[in-house]
């Protein structure tokens, strides 16, 4: 049975189906309300139901606590309806962002790579092409597990048609993670999957010209690499900075791309960090964290850039620290942490938690 959600105050009508939660219907209708989670944990989607019956499903006591249910709050992510509703949200408007619905695109496993001793990049070549935002991510279904990880597309988006038919995601593997272990030791090329998207709205806001600062961590440099790339690719001339860390020199990867696309473009500037590189190694490069490096980097502070974070949450929030005393403060500054099985089992997230 089909019911009808009107989202307000623009007055959008959609057909839900029975089971189809508020989140899921809007997102394919290419309506976005604010999320994070996606599983009833954080809060972030909350909307006012107006009228009509709704299930509040696995909402979090936490993240919609009792009174709020009282008032008539849910969880977009979670709730289902039971008739006709209609919703009160907070509509994003942002003239950076496309409003790209979301579908399901087959596809099948075209390579994987070691990328180093713990990240495979995973390439996906789509029954159709994806069009999606460079920063974006998909829901990857696992096979066989009835589960859904996400991961930031690593590819920039094809030019000019911003579509790609072989996406690139980067897998880290987590200790006791049911589906990077999956990823890592039983997909193999040829096998079918399916991913769904484009998620999220981590992207460059490139109407403001400033120039651009990314700091990445780990495997949290799919998002920065897709920008960057996108952003070269469509001839971008402000000065952009990839400061990039990792543990050591083996987990430094896409390093030798970084090194060419600082030698052929000028606006760009390349600095990778080591945190616990052996000091008798060759690595003649910074050595510390990504924090360290981007004050060091910028000895006069921030002022007058944007800048886009992605990686662990420590690392994120040592960055947002040396940004904020470098005088650039929240306005330009955007981010996108990643969670990896241990954080979740502290903060009941997914892989990707935008705030």
């Amino acid at each position: 049975m089909a019911y009808e959600l009107t989202i307000e105050p623009m007055g959008a009508k959609l057909e839900i189906e029975e089971g189809q939660t508020i989140l899921d219907a809007a997102l394919r209708a290419g309506i976005y309300i604010p999320n994070a989670c996606g599983h009833g944990l954080c809060g972030t989607c909350k909307v006012q139901v107006l009228d009509g019956e709704i299930e509040h499903g696995q909402a979090s006591s936490f993240a919609l606590m009792d009174f709020e249910r009282d008032e008539g709050m849910t969880l977009a992510c979670c709730a289902t309806l039971n008739s006709d509703v209609t919703i009160e949200a907070e509509i994003e408007e942002d003239a950076d962002a496309e409003q790209i619905p979301v579908r399901d695109f087959p596809g099948t496993v075209s390579r994987i790579l070691d990328l180093t001793p713990t990240i495979k990049g995973v390439f996906i070549a789509l029954d159709e092409p994806i069009h999606f935002q460079a920063g974006q991510y998909i829901q990857f279904a696992v096979p066989g597990k009835g589960i859904e990880r996400a991961f930031s597309l690593a590819n920039a988006p094809s030019s000019p048609s911003s579509t790609a038919s072989e996406i690139e995601i980067n897998v880290r593997i987590v200790a006791g993670g049911e589906g990077t272990t999956y990823i890592h030791n039983q997909l193999k090329v040829g096998d079918g999957i399916t991913v769904k998207g484009p998620y999220g709205r981590f992207f460059v806001h490139q109407s403001a010209r400033k120039p651009l600062v990314f700091m990445a961590g780990g495997s949290g440099l799919s998002s920065p690499r897709s920008m960057i790339l996108d952003l070269l690719n469509t001839g971008w001339d402000l000065p952009i900075t990839l400061i990039y860390g990792q543990r050591n020199r083996a987990e430094l990867y896409y390093h030798d791309e970084f090194v060419a696309l600082a030698a052929k473009h000028p606006n760009f500037r390349y600095v990778p960090t080591l945190s616990d590189e052996p000091a008798d190694s060759e690595w003649n490069g910074h050595r510390g964290y990504v924090h360290d490096a981007a004050t060091t980097t910028y000895p006069d502070g921030f002022t007058g850039n944007q800048a886009y974070l992605c990686g662990p949450p420590l690392m994120i929030d040592a960055c947002i620290n040396a940004l904020m005393q470098g005088r650039l403060f929240e306005d330009d500054i955007y981010f996108e942490k990643f969670i990896s099985a241990a954080d979740a089992q502290q903060v009941r997230s997914p892989l990707f938690r935008k705030i």
